[in-house]
């Protein structure tokens, strides 16, 4: 359900009928917000409480909720920064991560959380990549965004932008291709996905009179990539990578910063984009978008990217059955 006081009630509430078709989903969150976000948006389903994902079977009219967190949730004000609703949000998605890993269920698909909830309730987390790479023990990840054709990698996350450079290594950049790498043949159904890999500085530093990050860092990671058999170029200028990416070009695209990526994907794809986390041991996805606190309560928010989280979510399980995954 992510935070209580943003917009993920009211977009699960608002998506419930679309996902019913597409698997077998179950609420992770709060019964009482549920219900108040079902009568939010006018919608007519009743939530069923369960203790087990297999005590009872969704349907179009009926939302199986399992309660999550011991937090009081009664005081909680949309649209406001709750340290309650933040820890919430935290049990929520720990307890998803658990049904998962002990083969409960196949996926989780993530509503957004919000960072000052997280901190408020003394969680110093960046976002729910991080929480899900401690708490499976996992130390080579990444936070891919998603459009239908192409999905691009992030090399640096959630970090201040002057922290950037310190914090990109040839392998690092290696890292991320390979993930980014991986989870394209299973989106897309090619075995040699055609990444391409921006570059950092403006005009891909014109042979060094910008910066050398280019010849020092990410080069060399292409190159080795590329000896790995990974069908990886660059690096490129990012505003003619992109472009050459959306005329299909690219099947991937490894950017080097946050806004990097982010910006161009959700031109592209607006409300259909989706968060993928790649490297876990279990499939992930989430909102491209966040709590909308400006909007939580109005019963107006689009779930559209919900839905194609799902639906991804449900591409990856399926794929990962077929190469005999877990």
């Amino acid at each position: 359900m992510g935070d209580a006081a943003g917009i993920g009630p009211e977009i699960i509430a608002k998506a419930w009928p679309d996902l019913i078709p597409i698997c077998r989903p179950v609420v992770v969150g709060d019964p009482l917000w549920l219900r108040w976000a079902i009568r939010l948006v006018g919608s007519t389903a009743a939530v069923r409480v369960i203790r087990h994902p297999d005590d009872f079977e969704p349907a179009h009219d009926v939302i199986p909720c399992l309660p999550a967190s011991a937090q009081d949730l009664s005081s909680v004000e949309p649209g406001k920064v709750s340290a309650a609703a933040g820890r919430a949000a935290y049990d929520f998605l720990s307890a998803a991560i658990d049904w998962t890993r002990a083969g409960v269920a196949d996926g989780i698909v993530t509503a957004p959380l919000h960072k000052e909830g997280l901190r408020s309730a003394g969680l110093h987390y960046p976002g729910h990549t991080e929480i899900l790479a401690e708490r499976t023990g996992t130390q080579q990840f990444a936070m891919l965004l998603s459009v239908p054709g192409l999905t691009v990698a992030h090399v640096t996350l959630h970090m201040a932008l002057r922290d950037v450079f310190a914090h990109l290594t040839t392998a690092g950049i290696i890292e991320k291709i390979r993930l980014l790498d991986d989870v394209t043949r299973r989106l897309e159904s090619r075995e040699h996905p055609r990444i391409g890999v921006a570059a950092l500085n403006p005009h891909a530093s014109d042979g060094g009179l910008f910066g050398d990050e280019e010849a020092t860092l990410i080069r060399p990671a292409v190159e080795a990539a590329r000896v790995e058999g990974i069908d990886a170029t660059g690096p490129w200028p990012s505003d003619t990578l992109f472009a050459r990416a959306r005329k299909g070009e690219f099947d991937g695209v490894v950017a080097m910063y946050h806004d990097q990526g982010h910006i161009a994907l959700k031109l592209m794809g607006g409300m259909r984009a989706v968060n993928i986390s790649a490297g876990l041991p279990l499939v992930r996805t989430s909102v491209a978008h966040g709590t909308a606190y400006d909007i939580a309560g109005r019963g107006v928010a689009d779930p559209t990217s919900l839905v194609e989280a799902t639906r991804v979510a449900a591409r990856l399980v399926a794929s990962k059955t077929e190469q005999g995954g877990n």
